[in-house]
């Protein structure tokens, strides 16, 4: 799955998750543009820095207009702070919505011209919030759902020129995840919740997007790929009194 040579644009690339699919990108000999509205506290070896709000579209249309070639996008950019719906106003879950889902639609229209010369790909970041309740997050569940739909249609649209796939990525451990999961006891509690028995990487998802992008994945288009450590155990397992040793499973024949 090497790169060597191909030129990859990371949007909100500076830290956390696409810091992590940024380096993975190096890793793999590719040449790195990272994008954001802030330079990173520590610059990433052999990655380049564009300092770019991606709400901004006219400044996201002349960033993609005077790169020389694009190879693969990356569409990172996003987030929401925790906010119940009742206690924001919809201009506050809007601005959300055009972070999460409008954003990357505008980032890629302004990629699509140097993608389709290079035949190259888009990898959407996504989220399991997408495919389950969202509690404190619904508008940001309900972006990232609209998200892997829009990566979708973009994947026939722009077929067979530019490949789009999605990975939808679940609880990811970064330097902000005392803020969702509290401090190393917390973290480790929510971990024991995940199948695999711990949070990802950065760099697991940096590794999944490598692969998105390259020759490995060549006919891969359209497609979801799952990055969450086998998902989220199902409350009624451990909710349930049975015993755990007799239980079984009524099969319809």
């Amino acid at each position: 799955m090497e790169l060597n040579g191909r030129v990859v644009a990371v949007t909100g690339g500076t830290r956390g998750v696409g810091a992590g699919i940024a380096r993975s990108f190096v890793e793999a000999g590719a040449e790195v543009v990272v994008c954001a509205r802030r330079p990173p506290e520590a610059p990433l070896p052999k990655a380049r820095f564009a300092m770019l709000d991606v709400r901004d579209a006219d400044a996201v249309r002349q960033f993609f207009a005077e790169l020389p070639r694009l190879d693969v996008l990356v569409n990172n950019a996003g987030g929401a702070p925790y906010r119940l719906l009742a206690d924001a106003g919809p201009e506050r879950h809007l601005r959300v919505l055009e972070l999460n889902l409008l954003t990357p639609l505008t980032v890629s229209l302004a990629a699509y011209e140097h993608l389709k010369r290079t035949r190259g790909s888009i990898v959407m970041i996504g989220s399991v919030s997408g495919g389950r309740p969202s509690p404190g997050a619904a508008a940001y569940g309900a972006a990232k759902a609209g998200l892997e739909n829009l990566a979708r249609s973009m994947a026939v649209e722009w077929a067979p020129d530019v490949r789009v796939n999605t990975l939808v990525v679940g609880m990811v451990r970064t330097e902000q995840s005392h803020l969702h999961y509290g401090d190393e006891e917390g973290i480790a509690a929510v971990s024991r919740t995940v199948p695999l028995g711990r949070l990802a990487e950065p760099s697991d998802v940096g590794a999944a997007a490598v692969f998105l992008a390259s020759d490995a994945a060549a006919y891969i288009s359209g497609a979801s790929l799952l990055v969450h450590g086998g998902g989220e155990r199902p409350a009624f397992l451990d909710a349930a009194t049975v015993n755990k040793e007799t239980r079984t499973i009524d099969k319809e024949t």
